[in-house]
C-alpha cells in the first residue's frame, strides 16, 4: 500500500519551504501527503514577512481530524510557532500513538526572520524531541538546544553529538550544510549503533529555500519502507537531486526553491 504521512508545519505562499514543500517532498516519493498548519506565514523567496500562528486548539482538531480518519505511517514536524502550539502537538501525537516522527527543529528561516517564540525553546526540546524517532538540527539550531554558543568546525559537530541524542530522540542527524569554508556538504548522523558521517559534494546555488523542510520531509516519507539510515541516505540523494536541479526553475527574485520534481517532470527541450 501507498504510505501516509502527516506533515504538522507552517505555510509559504511561494511555495518552496513549509506545508507546501512538504507536500511535494511526499509526492513526489510516492506518497501520500496529509497536513495540518500551524502558522499562516507571508513569506516569498526574499524572506520572511509575518506569520500569524493558529490557535493550539485548532492545530490539535486538524491532527485529531487526520488520525482519527487516516492510516498515518510517517510524521514530519516542523514550524511549530509557540510553545502552546508544540504542547497541543506532542499531545496529540502521543494520544494517537502516531509512528515515525521526524522533528526538523525550525527556528529562524533563511532571510534571519524568527520562526519560533523564544520561550518555547524548552517545550519543543522536553516535549517534542523525546517524541521523535529522528530530530534533524542544523548547526544554529543545534546551539539553541543545547543551550550553548558553538564555533563549529568538524570537531565541535562530533563533539555535540552525544548530547543531543541525550535530549531524547533515538536518531539526530546534525546538518553540516552552514559549516564555513567546506567544499562538502557533510551531515553527521548517529543512533543506537554510533555515528555514520555522510558526505555530499556542495552544490553551489542560490536555490537553497526550503532544504531543510525538504530533507526532514523525504526522511518521513522513506522511513515507512525503510530504516532510518537508510532512509536518510536517500533523503540526501533526494534533495542532492532537487538542488542540483534547482536552476531548472525561475521562482521568485531571491532565495529561489529546490526541484522537488526533478525526478518526475521531463528536461526541458532546447529553444530551436
Amino acid at each position: 500500500m501507498i504510505a501516509n504521512i502527516l506533515t504538522i508545519a507552517g505555510t509559504d505562499p511561494s511555495g518552496g519551504a513549509g506545508i507546501q514543500a512538504d507536500i511535494k517532498t511526499f509526492s513526489a516519493l510516492g506518497t501520500y501527503a496529509t497536513s495540518a498548519i500551524t502558522a499562516v506565514v507571508a513569506q516569498n523567496t526574499q524572506g520572511v514577512r509575518a506569520y500569524v500562528a493558529l490557535e493550539p486548539s485548532f492545530v490539535a482538531d486538524q491532527i485529531d481530524a487526520v488520525l482519527e480518519d487516516v492510516h498515518i505511517d510517517a510524521v514530519k514536524i516542523g514550524m511549530v510557532a509557540n510553545a502552546r502550539i508544540a504542547e497541543a502537538i506532542a499531545g496529540r501525537l502521543r494520544h494517537h500513538a502516531a509512528p515515525n516522527i521526524v522533528l526538523d527543529p525550525v527556528m529562524v528561516a533563511t532571510s534571519g526572520h524568527a520562526l519560533l517564540d523564544a520561550d518555547a525553546v524548552a517545550t519543543v526540546r522536553d516535549l517534542l524531541v523525546p517524541l521523535s524517532t529522528i530530530i534533524t538540527p542544523n548547526l544554529s539550531e543545534a546551539a539553541v538546544l543545547l543551550d550553548r554558543r558553538v564555533d563549529w568546525t568538524a570537531d565541535d559537530m562530533r563533539a555535540v553529538l552525544p548530547d543531543l541524542r541525550a535530549l531524547g530522540s533515538d536518531w539526530v542527524l546534525l546538518k553540516g550544510g552552514h559549516l564555513p569554508d567546506s567544499a562538502e556538504s557533510t551531515d553527521l548522523l548517529i543512533g543506537p549503533n554510533g555515528t555514520t558521517a555522510l558526505p555530499a559534494p556542495r552544490i553551489v546555488t542560490r536555490n537553497d529555500h526550503g532544504t531543510g523542510c525538504t530533507l526532514s520531509s523525504a526522511i518521513a516519507a522513506l522511513l515507512p519502507s525503510h530504516g532510518v539510515e537508510e532512509s536518510v541516505r536517500r533523503a540526501k540523494a533526494f534533495l542532492h537531486g532537487a538542488l542540483a536541479a534547482s536552476d531548472a526553475l525561475s521562482v521568485g527574485r531571491g532565495h529561489g526553491p529546490v526541484h522537488h520534481f526533478h525526478r518526475l517532470w521531463p528536461a526541458a527541450e532546447p529553444e530551436r
